[in-house]
């Protein structure tokens, strides 16, 4: 058997952080090797239990999910990240992209989304829901492209566009006749340029 994928909860709110533990917990392929209510246990937690996988609320005290993301991707810690949140704008959105995260699932989101999205994001690839790509889509077509370096490509705006409309990797890569590693390669280079 190979050996799972170890995760770190962290969510202020007690009866969320447990249930998300409890549901991650029915998989096999899945361990939960610690749990913080704010950013400053998260990074204790982390350098404790060496994870592969973080899921973190945005808003929590002492240290909110960005600047937890921040602190990470300064200490090179490599640690996967899936922000797991309430919270849709887009700033928070963008800015959470912005501090490293490789997915953003909203709290809404159905158990096997989350089982998917953590299996997707650990093998190193990266997911956004449809809702939270539509406003990635808005913010890269506004005029927030004034660093043209960062622009996206035509074929990356192409890929962010069927990511918003609810497409698969696997659909993606069909429409666009790519392999579906190439869709990933595209959704990991639009999340490292937003």
């Amino acid at each position: 058997m190979n050996t799972p994928i170890r995760i770190i909860v962290a969510d202020d709110h007690p009866i969320v952080r447990d249930g998300l533990i409890a549901i991650l917990s029915t998989q096999p392929d899945f361990d939960v090797v610690g749990k913080a209510s704010n950013g400053k246990e998260t990074l204790q937690q982390i350098e404790a239990h060496q994870p592969d996988l973080l899921l973190p609320d945005l808003e929590m005290p002492e240290m909110d999910g960005v600047e937890t993301l921040q602190q990470l991707r300064a200490k090179h810690a490599p640690v996967r990240t899936i922000v797991f949140t309430a919270f849709d704008t887009d700033e928070r959105i963008v800015g959470a992209v912005q501090a490293g995260a490789q997915g953003y699932l909203l709290k809404g989101a159905p158990r096997e989304e989350i089982f998917n999205a953590v299996r997707v994001v650990y093998a190193g690839g990266s997911l956004l829901q449809p809702v939270v790509a539509s406003k990635l889509l808005r913010q890269v077509t506004g005029e927030n492209s004034h660093d043209d370096q960062d622009a996206l490509t035509p074929r990356e705006q192409h890929v962010l566009k069927l990511l918003a409309q609810g497409l698969q990797n696997k659909e993606i890569a069909a429409e666009l006749h790519i392999t579906e590693r190439t869709v990933k390669f595209y959704v990991s280079s639009i999340l490292s340029k937003l």
